[in-house]
C-alpha cells in the first residue's frame, strides 16, 4: 500500500506507466499505422501515412473518427461512397481495422532493445509498473501473452477498453493509479511515444516522459532508422523531441533505454518541491 502523501509532495518516485507500441514494443510503431493503412484502402479510400499516423495515441476509434474529420479523407469518402462518413462509415473502418490489427500484431512483438534491462532498473528502485495503450482489450489479448513471454508484464494493463475515452483523457493513466494503488499523481510518471500520451499524463498531474527514436513521430523501424544517413538521423531526432517537448514532456528521451538517468533527474525535481505543472 502506498504510503499516505505529506504536502508539498517531495518523493520518492513510486511508479512509471508505459505506453506499449514505440514505446516498449514495436520499434517505429508500425502495426497500428499498417493496419489503418489498410483499412481505409480496403474501402477505396486510400490515405497517407503522415495522415494515418497524426492521430496516433488516441483510441483507435476515436483515431479514426479524428481522421475523418480531415477535410481531404471526408471530401475523398464522399466522393467514392455518396455520403459523408457518419457513424455507419466509422462502423464499417472499425471493425476492418480490428480485423487487419489482430493479423498484424503479431508481426510486430519485439521488445525495444534495453527493455528489459530498464525494467529491472525500475523494479530494483521500488517502482510499480503500470501500462496503458489505445489498442481495445480483445486486441491486447492478442498482444500481451507474446510481450508477457519476452519479460514485460507490468503490474497493471488498462486498455482503450477500460474507460470512456481514451488519450488525451487522463482516465487510462487514472486507473493505472487506482489499480496500482498508488498516490499522489506527482508521484507517479507517464512514459509514452505520442503527443496525445503525453497530454494524458499532464491531464492526470503526472510526470511525463517523451520517447522519440523508437516512436510515432519518427516511425520507423530499426534497421530502416539505421540505414538513413546521419545528418537525417539528426534532422529526424532533433524534430521529434521538439515535438515531444512543445506538448509538455518534461523529458525526453530517445528510447526506454535511457528512462533510468530521466527518472534521477525526475526524482532530483521532486525531492526539491517541484511539482509536474506543464513542460519545460
Amino acid at each position: 500500500m502506498s504510503a499516505p502523501a505529506r504536502w508539498p509532495y517531495r518523493g520518492p518516485l513510486k511508479a512509471v506507466i508505459f505506453d506499449w507500441a514505440g514505446t516498449v514494443v514495436d520499434y517505429g510503431s508500425r502495426a497500428p499505422v499498417m493496419a489503418i493503412l489498410r483499412a481505409f484502402a480496403a474501402l477505396d479510400v486510400p490515405v497517407t501515412l503522415d495522415e494515418a499516423r497524426g492521430p496516433m495515441g488516441m483510441s483507435k476509434r476515436e483515431h479514426l473518427e479524428a481522421m475523418m474529420a480531415v477535410p481531404r479523407i471526408r471530401e475523398a469518402w464522399q466522393a467514392v461512397h455518396g455520403e459523408a462518413p457518419g457513424a455507419p462509415a466509422i462502423d464499417r473502418l472499425y471493425h476492418g481495422f480490428l480485423a487487419t490489427q489482430a493479423k498484424l500484431l503479431l508481426e510486430h512483438v519485439d521488445l525495444i532493445p534495453g527493455c528489459l534491462e530498464m525494467l529491472a532498473e525500475c523494479r530494483a528502485r521500488g517502482l510499480k509498473i503500470g501500462s496503458s495503450t489505445g489498442y481495445t482489450q480483445e486486441l491486447m489479448e492478442v498482444l500481451a501473452p507474446a510481450i508477457h513471454q519476452q519479460g514485460f508484464k507490468p503490474d497493471a494493463l488498462v486498455t482503450a477498453s477500460d474507460v470512456p475515452h481514451g488519450r488525451p483523457a487522463p482516465w487510462e493513466c487514472l486507473e493505472n493509479a487506482r489499480r496500482l494503488n498508488v498516490y499522489p499523481m506527482q508521484a507517479i510518471v507517464k512514459v509514452d511515444d505520442t503527443t496525445v500520451g503525453i497530454e494524458a499524463g499532464l491531464n492526470a498531474g503526472m510526470w511525463t516522459v517523451g520517447v522519440a527514436k523508437t516512436g510515432n513521430l519518427i516511425g520507423l523501424g530499426q534497421a530502416e532508422f539505421d540505414a538513413l544517413d546521419a545528418d537525417e538521423r539528426q534532422s529526424r531526432l532533433t524534430a521529434a523531441r521538439e515535438v515531444l517537448r512543445s506538448v509538455g514532456a518534461h523529458q525526453v528521451i530517445d528510447s526506454v533505454a535511457e528512462l533510468p538517468g530521466a527518472l534521477d533527474e525526475l526524482d532530483r525535481r521532486l525531492r526539491q518541491g517541484e511539482a509536474p505543472q506543464g513542460g519545460r
